[in-house]
């Protein structure tokens, strides 16, 4: 594919590349607490099997069209000593006129949700790279080996490390799903961290309170609201950059999700889930008359 090197299609590229960024910090990103060992939770949320379908738009003044789909999936692998969760992301056929996007984002956890590695690979604009980042945890700290390379050199080889426990922007998912989000208060305050390249993205997450949101005429969802404070140059402000409505029930998934950018904004919007573990009692489907 023949690159494109015209200034304005050049920011063009770069702000749909962030935005994808910041959606998947912002789909991704929450906090986890409550450890039975170190940066491990218990599964009580989800079963091998399960697929979450959500579609991508972006906004610029009064038009919105539909950017993209993505794919949660999680199932068991290693002969079902560790769970893959993994990611996939493609751009509409529209959007592949303007910046063609094929994403793939694969996280290995052991059975007791340490997470293990976590593999992204990216095809871009005909631009191909790999972003390998590998966990150890030991003397209370979280060590990750970030590793990027394409398919001629190494860009990144660098190791991040915490006194906390740190994730991939993947990985959160699950972490907040865990999360006992239930003795939350109206502006409780989380900080988190995320490993991404040679940094390490501060998130700050403040608590909402409940909300309903509308999809279409017929069908509404209980949710619960979070405002994220991201530190990081995708976004065009920090303080409530983003707000993701929490399906108010066992699954707690997201059902959908704001982001301000620098040229316009972006949403995540639910558009179904197939083998969950708990029933989805979030969704209200209302009778037409």
């Amino acid at each position: 594919m023949k690159e494109d090197n015209r200034p304005e299609v050049q920011a063009r590229q770069a702000c749909l590349s962030k935005a994808f960024l910041g959606l998947l910090i912002l789909l991704l990103a929450f906090p986890f607490t409550g450890v039975k060992s170190q940066c491990a939770m218990e599964n009580n949320v989800f079963l091998p099997g399960e697929r979450l379908q959500m579609e991508v738009y972006f906004k610029w003044g009064l038009l919105m069209p539909k950017a993209g789909n993505v794919i949660l999936s999680v199932n068991n692998t290693n002969g079902g000593a560790t769970y893959r969760y993994r990611l996939l992301f493609k751009t509409t056929s529209m959007f592949d006129h303007i910046f063609k996007m094929r994403d793939t984002i694969d996280c290995y956890y052991s059975k007791d949700m340490q997470l293990l590695r976590s593999q992204k690979r990216v095809n871009e604009g005909g631009k191909y790279n790999v972003d390998d980042l590998t966990f150890t945890y030991n003397e209370g700290l979280t060590r990750v080996r970030s590793h990027r390379y394409n398919l001629e050199k190494t860009k990144i080889d660098t190791t991040l490390v915490s006194e906390n426990c740190m994730t991939d922007m993947l990985g959160a998912t699950l972490f907040l799903r865990m999360y006992d989000i239930s003795s939350m208060s109206t502006g409780d305050v989380i900080p988190f961290r995320i490993a991404v390249g040679r940094d390490r993205v501060n998130v700050r997450f403040r608590y909402g309170g409940q909300r309903i949101v509308e999809q279409g005429d017929n069908v509404k969802f209980k949710t619960k609201l979070f405002y994220m404070d991201i530190f990081d140059e995708a976004f065009t402000e920090t303080k409530e950059a983003v707000e993701v409505w929490i399906s108010d029930d066992e699954n707690k998934i997201p059902i959908k999700i704001k982001a301000k950018l620098k040229v316009g904004s972006a949403e995540v919007h639910f558009k179904s889930i197939s083998g969950n573990r708990h029933p989805f009692t979030s969704r209200i489907v209302i009778p037409s008359s």
